[in-house]
């Protein structure tokens, strides 16, 4: 038997490749996509195959990473219930799209994934496969109680990592689990699983890879102009940039001002609540920066149809829908409603707050000489219209409160 396996060098993952190989006796062929890990890469295959893998294939995917997948969820401002920028849930299309394309590559059998049975990102894996290659079988140790008897828990993996001389980072003194890429870096699991815990406070300071705290950020602020091309970020202070360039650039600018941390209990597909810390820091500042160019730019009634469909956008993307055709129908209205979403928005970056400085473009929908407040010749606007308006508007909640009058 062939088997691939989504592989990231961690703890689950070490543990699954060697249990996949023992228990199905099977060749594994491990996958990882670089989206963004950086240092988390280094010595990763020679990892592998000295853990027991036959082949492992690491592919750089961080430009269609911020291209494909990145880049079209900022444009339909996508946030997960208020706050999660869908770091890790964005990703896992992308790399479970490679899988089935190497398993085919190389005649697998199967593909397999380290997802526990209580989360996400099973789904978010077993849902692309299904979408793209549903002839693949999908193995899922945590789903299989023979794999839950020997590890009931992190700390038994981490024993058993010991044993077998499997080198990961989790330890019995840091029982958290992380996954990290361009866009953002999550933290969930063991300690953090008590949502009182005060994942801020100076000891947890080191658990952190992509920014400082607030406390120790500069304390003078740090201004950055974004530049926008039909409702993508295309230059960084007049600097033009890929989409990879401006998130490794918005990260660093990010991250020194103590930009994009998130700590949140959010509602898991599964129907469970859970609770997990993020660092987001590029990511947030295009968020905000974007629909600082879309009030400027967007025509409010396009703007409010947008919006009332970021909820459901975003429960896509969370629940691991991204190749289904409603999301692709969604997509298409919102690559409509950005063609006129061009121009600059200047930020201040302070201690952990982004701050409007400016916005300027050449599509703005703002009329200065209409919105003033000061006498003006114009005839677009005239005051006395507004009297008519009202009126109008006001007729349905004039007949309602007769009824209810003549009710009492």
């Amino acid at each position: 038997m062939k088997i691939v396996l989504a592989y990231s060098g961690g703890l689950d993952t070490s543990v699954i490749l060697r249990w996949l190989r023992e228990n199905y006796n099977a060749e594994i062929i491990c996958f990882c996509a670089d989206i963004g890990q950086r240092e988390e890469l280094d010595g990763l295959e020679a990892k592998a195959l000295k853990t027991g893998a036959r082949k492992c294939v690491i592919e750089d995917l961080r430009e269609e990473f911020a291209r494909d997948f990145i880049f079209p969820m900022l444009q339909a401002g996508a946030i997960y219930e208020g706050q999660y920028f869908l770091g890790t849930s964005i990703a896992r299309p992308l790399i479970a799209k490679r899988m089935v394309e190497i398993a085919r590559a190389e005649n697998a059998d199967a593909i397999a994934h380290g997802a526990t049975g209580k989360g996400n990102d099973q789904v978010r894996f077993e849902l692309t496969a299904a979408a793209l290659a549903p002839e693949l079988r999908v193995i899922a140790p945590w789903r299989e109680a023979r794999f839950r008897e020997l590890f009931p828990g992190r700390a038994e993996m981490i024993a058993y990592a010991e044993a077998n001389k499997i080198p990961v980072e989790a330890s019995a003194a840091k029982p958290y689990s992380s996954d990290r890429n361009l866009l953002h870096i999550s933290f969930e699991s063991g300690i953090l699983e008590d949502p009182w815990f005060d994942a801020s406070g100076p000891e947890m300071r080191e658990m952190y890879k992509l920014s400082v705290a607030p406390e120790e950020a500069p304390n003078e602020p740090e201004f950055v102009e974004l530049e926008f091309a039909d409702g993508n970020c295309i230059a960084v202070d007049g600097g033009k940039l890929n989409p990879l360039g401006v998130m490794e650039t918005l990260n660093e600018r990010g991250g020194r001002n103590a930009i994009g941390r998130v700590d949140l209990v959010e509602n898991r597909f599964v129907d469970m609540k859970s609770r997990g810390v993020y660092e987001t820091p590029g990511g947030a500042i295009l968020h905000f920066a974007h629909r600082q160019m879309e009030s400027l730019t967007m025509d409010r009634e396009v703007m409010h149809l947008r919006d009332s469909l970021i909820p459901k956008y975003s429960t896509l993307v969370y629940n691991g829908f991204w190749f289904s055709p409603e999301r692709e129908a969604l997509q298409a209205l919102v690559s409509n409603t950005q063609r006129n979403v061009s121009g600059v928005v200047r930020l201040k970056l302070y201690k952990g707050n982004i701050i409007i400085a400016g916005r300027k473009s050449p599509k703005s929908l703002y009329d200065p000489h209409i919105a003033t407040m000061e006498g003006s010749g114009l005839s677009t606007y005239d005051q006395t219209d507004a009297t008519g308006f009202i009126h109008l508007n006001a007729l349905r909640l004039k007949v309602r409160a007769a009824l209810d009058h003549l009710s009492s």
